[in-house]
């Protein structure tokens, strides 16, 4: 039987990990639904036939670039495109006699939006569709040919991906009840320019796009990717009002990828039999939790040490350091990243629409976490679920490992208190 999640006013217990202060965590439940089979795709036409209507009718306006094949001055005339289809459609599906279709009951629209249609946003709405994970899919940008054209390439491939309806606008109206906003418009670094600078910027950028997300979705989950993403995730806590567990930056998701893909390389074995997490800021403070890793469950370095491998601190370094230079070696030879940040933020909203609870490193409010004092966001293994972030671990560390992370956390507190929000 087909079923609908409905939110309740529950708190899911934690089973891993201690929940971020201030967070509102939301259970989810599933209740059944009515089961239909005939008769759905005529109720979701009209279904949003009444709410144009209805939008007309209290004197709001259609956004000027929520783009169809429907000429906006002629879909009402007599024999036009849209007439015929409408005419089709309701011969070709015919309800079951005496079925009831209410439309509370039937299977409820998961939404994700993308601000930026640049590379990096355009590779992470390529990645949500062809992994089936949104029904509706919102693109917002505000270069409108840019965006128009983005969304009609989409839309051309249809008869190859799973149903999505895609949409796009200049207008914020178009991200209304999405369940999961990402973020990835922002200026890029130029030559010379401090981080400081480069903040700063975003910043300006950020106070025009969060409250506008937030206000046509205020049950959103924010999932900031925008550069650099520690100190935006953090400017954008401060901007929505949205509790903590519901503002995620991706962090070092992407850097614990190519971590795991470093070492499952030399090692000759799946980079899915290698466990281990680079921490702190995405970037050169980042942080390797080299205590932790392990490979096919067996730590690495006790192996090492038991089997006389020899090893040194400067070879760790070295791999580290491989890691912090991926992107630039990336950007240097084909002029930005795009396909891995798309799969990163792929594989986090996956996890936040189906609830998986999977542990990931990503950017979340680290203050009273290992002896961090700041508000500040940077990376921890943290649970993910539809309520957003539902713990952060609480991981062993080495005094050393501690000592950076501590270090990683001042550099982005310093940042953070030259901030105008």
């Amino acid at each position: 039987m087909a079923s609908v999640a409905v939110s309740a006013g529950t708190t899911p217990p934690l089973i891993h990990g201690r929940r971020i202060g201030g967070s509102s965590a939301t259970a989810v439940t599933r209740v059944p639904a009515a089961s239909v089979r005939c008769g759905v795709k005529s109720a979701f036409l009209g279904q949003e036939l009444r709410l144009r209507d209805m939008a007309a009718m209290q004197g709001d306006t259609k956004p000027k670039m929520v783009f169809d094949w429907r000429a906006e001055t002629t879909e009402h005339a007599p024999g036009s495109a849209f007439d015929v289809t409408q005419t089709v459609a309701s011969k070709l599906f015919k309800a079951i006699p005496g079925s009831s279709i209410r439309e509370e009951l039937v299977r409820r629209t998961l939404k994700v939006t993308v601000v930026g249609v640049g590379n990096v946003g355009m590779a992470c709405a390529q990645t949500i569709l062809t992994q089936d994970l949104c029904d509706e899919l919102a693109l917002v940008d505000v270069v409108e040919e840019k965006l128009k054209g983005e969304m009609l390439d989409l839309q051309h491939a249809a008869a190859f991906l799973p149903r999505a309806k895609i949409l796009a606008d200049t207008d914020y109206k178009v991200t209304a009840g999405s369940d999961i906003c990402v973020v990835s418009a922002g200026a890029r670094q130029r030559e010379g320019e401090s981080r400081l600078a480069l903040v700063e910027k975003n910043v300006s950028l950020f106070k025009k796009i969060i409250p506008q997300l937030v206000k046509y979705s205020p049950d959103t989950t924010l999932l900031i990717i925008s550069n650099p993403v520690d100190a935006l995730t953090y400017v954008a806590y401060k901007l929505s009002g949205l509790p903590p567990n519901r503002v995620i930056g991706s962090g070092t998701n992407l850097d614990s990828s190519r971590f795991r893909w470093l070492l499952a390389d030399r090692l000759d074995v799946n980079a899915q039999n290698v466990h281990g997490y680079i921490v702190g800021e995405h970037g050169d403070s980042s942080v390797p939790l080299w205590s932790s890793v392990a490979v096919g469950g067996v730590p690495l370095i006790a192996y090492l040490k038991q089997n006389h491998i020899d090893y040194s601190p400067d070879t760790l370094a070295e791999l580290h350091r491989l890691v912090v230079d991926g992107a630039y070696e990336v950007i240097k030879l084909k002029g930005y990243t795009s396909w891995a940040i798309g799969y990163s933020v792929a594989s986090l909203v996956k996890s936040l629409l189906r609830d998986q609870r999977r542990i990931h490193p990503v950017s979340v409010c680290a203050q009273g976490f290992h002896g961090i004092e700041d508000e500040v966001y940077l990376s921890l293994p943290a649970e993910i679920g539809r309520a957003g972030i539902l713990g952060v671990m609480d991981s062993p560390l080495t005094d050393e490992e501690r000592e950076q992370l501590h270090k990683s956390a001042k550099t982005l507190a310093e940042i953070q208190k030259k901030l105008d929000i």
